[in-house]
């Protein structure tokens, strides 16, 4: 479930890792000398490794895209515990596969969705989520997201995602799928593939010393690169202790800016693309999001943990 885009921040970029407070750059500075191993598990030494990037990124003029909020590192515990959150949440998405067809209604989908949930000991975490009244959203051809089930029906042709936000022993994972109802449009199928393209583009840049920046820079260009738009007031999120945390993970960008990435950060990466233009609009019902152009739209979404060397996906 995206989280719609904050421009307020705090003035520092930092994140705690158990008793400590880290500083973008500046507490491994302090902590680690130059001879030490370096902080991103590469095996090196630190002045072999991040050292000049850190030291440059210390001292650069900082953007608003560089300024975020507290982030928090998880621990090897708190991941194993999401990770099985993301195995039923992978797993719901999985029941659906056979069960979505045209005929249905997306007010079947939320049933479904939420006693697979209750049934295996989890929570729905969007029903009552600040008022959202169902367990499930259901975003239909030109809904960019927080589409709400309901009595619509599914016809042929249609393009649909799926996006489930499960608690499991009080930890948040939270993925969504497209789903193509018959045979749809080439150009619909199209959309659905590249937007896919983009969330895997964009996970392939998560890995330590890398930045959100990296995430947003490969997305938005892959997108563009097809004639498609990035939509920018709805974003990828920290999650995990909380539904929605820091940091914001936008969809577009500039590399090298933007968070640095460290092992145990755990977020969403969730593209919304549109086949036209990229501004959105708000349905009188206060969440059901859509393309201001009627165009199509469409998102892949997962739940991703940065390793000690690269990417795991906690919702695959």
């Amino acid at each position: 479930m995206g989280r719609l885009l904050n421009i307020r921040y705090m003035n520092v970029v930092c994140w705690r890792h158990g008793g400590e407070q880290y500083y973008e750059g500046r507490q491994y500075m302090r902590k680690l000398s130059r001879n030490d191993p370096c902080w991103c598990g590469s095996g090196k030494k630190y002045k072999h490794c991040h050292l000049k990037k850190d030291i440059a990124r210390l001292h650069r003029p900082r953007t608003v895209d560089e300024i975020g909020r507290e982030v928090v590192i998880k621990t090897d515990e708190q991941i194993e515990s999401i990770r099985k959150s993301g195995q039923l949440t992978r797993d719901i998405l999985d029941m659906l596969e056979e069960r979505i067809v045209a005929g249905i209604t997306t007010d079947d989908i939320n049933h479904w969705v939420h006693q697979y949930a209750l049934d295996h000991g989890g929570i729905p975490a969007p029903l009552n989520y600040r008022g959202f009244p169902k367990s499930v959203c259901t975003s239909l051809n030109d809904v960019v997201c927080h589409g709400i089930p309901d009595g619509t029906v599914l016809r042929e042709g249609d393009i649909l995602n799926v996006d489930v936000t499960t608690i499991l022993d009080g930890y948040y994972s939270d993925s969504s799928r497209m789903f193509l109802i018959g045979q749809v449009t080439d150009e619909a199928r199209r959309l659905v593939e590249v937007t896919r393209e983009c969330l895997n583009l964009g996970i392939e840049q998560v890995k330590p010393g890398n930045t959100l920046g990296d995430i947003g820079h490969a997305i938005q260009q892959h997108a563009e690169r097809h004639n498609y738009s990035v939509v920018r007031e709805y974003i990828g999120h920290g999650t995990g202790i909380r539904f929605h945390e820091p940091p914001d993970v936008r969809h577009f960008g500039n590399p090298g800016t933007g968070v640095v990435l460290v092992p145990n950060m755990v977020f969403t990466i969730e593209p919304m693309i549109n086949a036209g233009g990229r501004r959105v609009r708000v349905l009188e019902d206060g969440w059901t999001v859509v393309t201001a152009d009627g165009s199509l739209s469409a998102q892949w979404e997962h739940t991703i943990c940065v390793t000690r060397h690269s990417v795991e996906i906690l919702t695959a």
